[in-house]
């Protein structure tokens, strides 16, 4: 026979498990009272009164359309200005995620301030327009990031939604239970249901039906239209100057279920709005990826992105008015249905048939999808993304005409800019890895993949001097203007200045053209896998910049899958990628070499920062015709024509050149332009020039670095530093942790230092 169940004894707790479990619970308890607090706090639900109040104080925030939501979250988060050698544009930070931490994992777009600028432009001109009519197409090669802004936007949305800026509301119908005996519907000790002013605020044990809405239609469409727009220009005429009410506000409708509902309602309360309203509940909701509110990615599936089902009988349905029970209620669903208020985006729209879009000319136009049973009203931002094949190919069709006047046409193009190239592999790339990143790997990548995607200048499109100029332009000259400013030192300074000052002429040159600078390179996911690869070279226990360059060599083996290696390679080696490895290489061993020349320490770094900056001195009183004070003497002299002489020589200038200390001031002048009221800053004008001083003083010092070089080689290939002296082992000692500020670790280092020997200490003069 069973023991009662009271009898049964507890299981013993380990010790202070009574104490942690009472912990659990205060924590919980503290959890609960917290959530409370914030759905309070978030006026999670309202009665249709509470909302119109909350509409009374703030009818622009809650009377926008969707266009005029998104254009608003672009605001919300802020804009800056980014310095680029071709200007300055304007950058969102929306898509750098400044919500989340620095490292946590938010879709993020790396350069393309054009493209967010097209995007907000375009909301802009919807907002004006009071709807979104036109389907916003970002077209570009593929990985171009189309799809990365689509998500930066996404997010964006879902983050802002749960602002009090961003509130976004929608109402269901509530219908109570008819009970009314004592405390049944909780409100004054007994009062029965039909007493109340509003539903809104039952439990749910209070509650025989409630009919959700998945149109999330705004809750004024509840009002005749008349005196709805009377109500709204009251309203927004007080609070609102610097917009007007949506199209969607002013002229909008309920959709099919709720027109069927209130209606219903109406004729059972004797056409009573009041009563009608009672039913109503207002609900806070969130835009949400994952659950497919307001932000929804279609696929290029071959079907209508909208549906109809009936809605089946149950308990709560048949506890309906039997008016609704007699309706027959149709709910719509699908895509366009779960992106209302928010963004749809259209990914890789052209891979459909043509057919499987044409509704989008009529959806966009109208607003409006036409289904079997009803016309369902929409309400979203449409955004898609096609790559450039599909969408020349588009061009070619015979309805091309018809559907580009419901098109917004943004170009996607590969970065051109060095620095955001490899921002792309360092933060999306590298934490995969999962291995030491040995210095100049993703710098390596980056210049690679940009050197791809260059073309060569057209001379017959600029102004005469210009064009003498870009005509001798070669692909890495380019590359460097692109990354810095940096112009050709073999060019005298005044062409120096024309191409620096007209570099934004040089990046837009192909901007209106079909083939564009951008469309054709190696694309960031094929550079990804090279970067994959070359971390599992077991020749190299780091991810090592010689393993990058051996997967580059196979990488161009395989000109068969590529466009950009069936190119035809061009005077300036435009399209030449075996000059690109070799150049790219021969830029990482220069990098290498003023590495371990930096971690020597047999020069400090500043005193070439202090010689630099003493000539600089010295030119702007020469070219001024001023003296200078001397700080011994008290005396004002000339200008010291042997410092500049002995400083122009070891930067390699001819004594011919009449216009180079010219054009050093004017170098100055015109970083003053741009940086008003600071300080000139010497290193961040003169950058190569510093560096040029630094390799023709170290020119002195190759065997001192030489024997420093082999002794790190032995340190760190051997493990030890037999037959030298103590103050020769510490001053290798000293390179290593020097090289370790430099990010190098033991086996990077080696390998540094191996190469450097290998390639360019190898002569015995050296």
């Amino acid at each position: 026979m069973d023991a009662p169940v009271d009898s049964v004894a507890s299981p013993r707790l380990p010790d202070g498990a009574k104490e942690r479990r009472h912990d659990a619970s205060e924590h919980m308890a503290a959890i609960d009272a917290s959530l409370k607090k914030e759905f309070d706090a978030s006026r999670r639900v309202l009665s249709f009164g509470e909302f119109l109040d909350l509409f009374a104080a703030h009818p622009a925030r809650y009377g926008r359309d969707a266009s005029q939501y998104v254009h608003d979250m672009f605001v919300h988060y802020g804009t800056e200005k980014v310095e680029r050698p071709w200007g300055r544009p304007t950058r969102f930070r929306l898509f750098d995620a400044p919500w989340a931490e620095p490292d946590a994992e938010e879709p993020r777009l790396v350069g393309q301030e054009h493209v967010q600028m097209g995007v907000f432009r375009i909301l802009s001109n919807f907002a004006r327009e009071g709807a979104s009519n036109r389907l916003t197409l970002m077209h570009g090669p593929n990985g171009s990031a189309k799809s990365t802004a689509a998500a930066c936007i996404h997010r964006a949305l879902e983050v802002y939604s749960d602002t009090e800026e961003g509130a976004l509301y929608r109402f269901h119908w509530i219908f109570p239970t008819r009970r009314t005996s004592k405390g049944a519907i909780g409100f004054g000790g007994g009062r029965p249901a039909e007493e109340l002013e509003t539903y809104a605020h039952l439990e749910d044990t209070q509650v025989d039906a409630r009919l959700v809405i998945e149109l999330r239609d705004h809750p004024l469409f509840l009002l005749p239209q008349r005196e709805r727009r009377e109500l709204i220009d009251k309203l927004w005429g007080a609070a609102v100057k610097d917009r007007r009410p949506s199209r969607w506000l002013y002229d909008g409708e309920l959709c099919h279920k709720n027109k069927q509902i209130f209606d219903a309602l109406l004729k059972d309360y004797n056409g009573s709005l009041v009563e009608v309203l009672r039913h109503v509940q207002v609900e806070r909701y969130y835009i949400s990826r994952r659950y497919r509110v307001g932000a929804v990615t279609v696929g290029p599936e071959m079907t209508v992105d909208a549906s109809e089902r009936q809605v089946t009988a149950d308990r709560s349905l048949a506890s309906l008015p039997t008016s609704l029970q007699a309706t027959t209620l149709f709910e719509a669903h699908g895509e366009l249905v779960e992106a209302s208020g928010g963004v749809v985006e259209f990914s890789d729209l052209l891979k459909r048939p043509l057919d499987a879009f044409r509704y989008l000319q009529t959806t966009l136009e109208t607003g409006a999808v036409s289904l079997s049973q009803q016309t369902v009203f929409t309400n979203m931002v449409a955004i898609g993304s096609a790559n450039e094949v599909h969408m020349n190919a588009f061009r070619e069709h015979p309805e091309y005409a018809s559907f580009r006047g419901r098109l917004e046409l943004i170009r996607v193009p590969y970065l051109r800019h060095v620095a955001d190239e490899r921002r792309i592999y360092d933060d999306m790339v590298v934490p995969q890895l999962r291995k030491h990143i040995a210095p100049h790997t993703t710098t390596l990548a980056a210049e690679f993949a940009v050197l791809t995607r260059l073309m060569r200048p057209d001379p017959e499109g600029y102004p005469k001097k210009l064009a003498e100029i870009v005509e001798g332009l070669t692909v890495v000259e380019k590359m460097d203007l692109y990354a810095d400013g940096e112009t050709p030192e073999r060019l005298p300074s005044e062409q120096r200045k024309v191409l620096r000052s007209n570099c934004d002429l040089l990046f837009r040159e192909t901007e209106s053209s079909i083939v564009y600078e951008g469309l054709v390179g190696v694309s960031p996911r094929t550079m990804r896998t090279v970067l994959l690869d070359a971390s599992q070279d077991e020749d190299y226990r780091c991810v090592s910049p010689f393993a990058l360059l051996r997967q580059l060599d196979a990488l161009c083996q395989r000109n068969a899958e590529f466009e950009w290696l069936k190119l035809k390679p061009l005077s300036g080696h435009y399209h030449d990628h075996e000059h690109f490895r070799s150049i790219i290489r021969e830029r990482l061993m220069d990098r290498i070499e003023r590495d371990m020349r930096t971690a020597s320490g047999l020069v400090e770094e500043q005193q070439y920062e202090e010689l630099f900056g003493r000539y600089i001195k010295h030119v702007s009183a020469f070219v001024k015709r001023e003296k200078l004070r001397n700080t011994v003497t008290g005396r004002d002299e000339e200008a010291d024509e042997n410092l500049m002489g002995e400083v122009e020589e070891l930067l390699g200038v001819s004594k011919d050149d009449k216009n180079h200390r010219d054009g050093v001031i004017s170098n100055i002048a015109a970083w003053a332009i741009e940086h008003p009221g600071l300080e000139p800053d010497i290193e961040a004008i003169f950058p190569n020039q510093i560096q040029q001083l630094k390799t023709s003083a170290f020119k002195k010092l190759r065997k001192p670095l030489l024997v420093l070089l082999r002794g790190l080689v032995v340190r760190l290939d051997e493990g030890g530093l037999s037959g030298m002296s103590t103050n020769e082992k510490q001053e290798i000692e000293d390179m290593l942790e020097r090289l370790r500020g430099l990010d190098y670790d033991e086996h990077s280092a080696a390998d540094a230092a191996s190469a450097l020997l290998r390639d360019r200490y190898q002569a015995p003069s050296a």
